[in-house]
């Protein structure tokens, strides 16, 4: 059964909602935010200060409010996904946002013409705080992966992880139960794969060949008899192969093994985890750094497509080939990195920057413990934070704790109405961060006015600094993306005037409810 709700008890459902989900996710904001509980229902509570994680958990039993904190924590899992760091700003700037444009529409103005008005703002803004930022030296970047980690060592493990891989989609951390970290770093092509058959492994959990034959399908093998041709160029040669293909009907397989067994030759047929144009592009990548030729038809095989693999080691999940860099692979690189420039979705683009670094620099893997598992989740999100933090930092810095927000107050129109509203906007993370290390905003924002904003407190050493020297900085990726992100959940709720909701799930409880009285 559908219910539409609208008027002033869809406006109080609104604001009730922003409460809710801002309130609880603004605590942890700063160097001395506070923690949260989340309780899980696959494993055990954790405690975390990591703002999507909290706002990701937030619910309510009120269907209403329920869809309405899902609209609102779309802004700060976007900013999340975008730049990975932020999202606690975006909800403050959300409520500062919308609790200060509820009040003017109260008083008479067009939700949509304030939508418009907000929008023209925050252009102007953005343009503004371009002009604060600041030149990102290997020193600042350290100092923003601290900041992020709020740790020393945490931070610095993610500003040399990033420094040796450059790309954050090239480390991958694994949990482990020692209190410890370690990070191996690792050379060569990899991808997602799976053996035709375990018997390849010959009771091994791994296979290594070296100087091996390859042969390069984008289809399904069905029958040996189609690529005679090419199988008798390997055997002749009485060497090791592998058939790299996107599947094999177990027809095929079968076949093969008892070639194999007859020849007494060591082999291996791959099949290739990755879906759609992924498939294609992991085919494409082992071409380039074999020499061998995707065949994608059996009726103009000529045996010049036979590859040769330097080594290839493989086992269940995964195939890593090595390679030598040459000038063919070194532009085909190049190749990658302007398809990479066209690429939109942040899963793609993480899947672009992965093989750019297992062709270049290579790949990092963190093995991180602590002394308990709820310890190490909050670590492993801080690390998590830091890599983020340190990977956008090179776009530019600003200066941090809210004191960029607080150098462009003064160059906006404030004749505006959607100005004095980003204006109050503008000085809520800076309030809150020094509200949540119990310090009073005021007299702090006094002095910092009559420096004339070239200086900055820092609220964990509670001392002064030169804006030039500062270790407090936020990424301009970061604070951007939480103005867009803010603005543009706030104009979309600013201008709903109903809601359509589903009571089908509240009905079935009560009739369950009824039947068992």
């Amino acid at each position: 059964m559908k219910k539409v709700i609208s008027g002033q008890e869809l406006q109080e459902k609104i604001e009730e909602s922003i409460q809710l989900l801002c309130n609880t996710v603004k605590q942890t904001l700063g160097p001395i935010g506070q923690n949260v509980i989340i309780d899980h229902s696959s494993y055990s509570p954790f405690i975390t200060n990591d703002g999507v994680t909290i706002a990701k958990n937030i619910e309510s039993e009120d269907e209403i409010i329920g869809s309405i904190l899902e609209i609102a924590k779309e802004a700060s899992i976007k900013t999340n996904d975008m730049v990975g760091d932020g999202t606690t700003t975006t909800l403050v700037l959300l409520q500062s946002l919308f609790m200060e444009s509820k009040a003017v529409i109260n008083e008479g103005m067009p939700p949509m013409i304030l939508k418009k008005e907000l929008e023209k703002s925050l252009e102007t803004i953005l343009k503004l705080l371009q002009n604060k930022i600041l030149e990102p030296t290997e020193e600042r970047i350290k100092d923003m992966a601290m900041i992020a980690a709020n740790d020393v060592k945490l931070g610095m493990l993610a500003y040399d992880v990033l420094k040796k891989v450059k790309s954050f989609s090239s480390v991958t951390i694994s949990e482990i139960p020692e209190d410890k970290i370690e990070v191996t770093y690792l050379k060569g092509y990899r991808f997602s794969s799976q053996l035709a058959s375990f018997h390849f492994l010959k009771g091994n959990t791994t296979l290594q060949f070296h100087n091996a034959f390859l042969l390069l399908f984008h289809e399904t093998l069905q029958d040996v008899e189609s690529i005679s041709l090419l199988l008798n160029e390997v055997l002749k040669e009485k060497k090791e192969f592998v058939i790299i293909a996107n599947d094999f009907e177990d027809y095929f397989v079968q076949q093969i093994l008892a070639i194999s067994k007859q020849e007494n030759l060591s082999c291996a047929l791959i099949k290739i985890l990755e879906y759609g144009f992924k498939t294609n592009q992991v085919l494409k990548d082992i071409e380039t750094i074999t020499h061998a030729k995707i065949i994608e038809s059996k009726n103009y095989m000529t045996g010049s497509e036979i590859g040769i693999i330097k080594t290839i080691t493989i086992d269940k999940n995964q195939t890593k080939i090595d390679f030598v860099p040459d000038n063919k692979i070194k532009k085909y690189i190049a190749s990658i990195k302007q398809e990479a420039k066209k690429v939109e979705e942040e899963f793609d683009v993480s899947f672009y920057q992965k093989r750019i670094a297992m062709f270049t620099h290579g790949i990092a893997q963190i093995h991180l413990g602590a002394p308990t598992k709820i310890e190490c989740i909050e670590k492993r999100m801080r690390l998590e934070d830091a890599l983020c933090a340190t990977s956008v930092s090179k776009k530019g810095l600003l200066p941090g704790g809210g004191i960029a927000f607080l150098q462009i107050i003064d160059e906006l129109d404030l004749k505006k109405e959607s100005n004095r509203i980003w204006k109050k906007a503008l000085k809520s993370p800076w309030e809150q961060i020094l509200s949540n290390a119990g310090m009073n905003h005021l007299k702090l924002e006094e002095k910092i006015k009559k420096e004339k904003y070239n200086m900055i407190y820092n609220v964990l050493t509670e001392e002064w600094e030169k804006i030039s020297h500062t270790k407090v900085l936020d990424s301009y990726l970061v604070m951007s993306n939480a103005l867009i992100n803010a603005c543009s959940i706030v104009s979309m709720l600013l201008t709903t005037t109903s809601l359509i909701v589903n009571e089908y799930k509240n009905e079935m409880q009560k009739e369950n409810e009824y039947t068992q009285w």
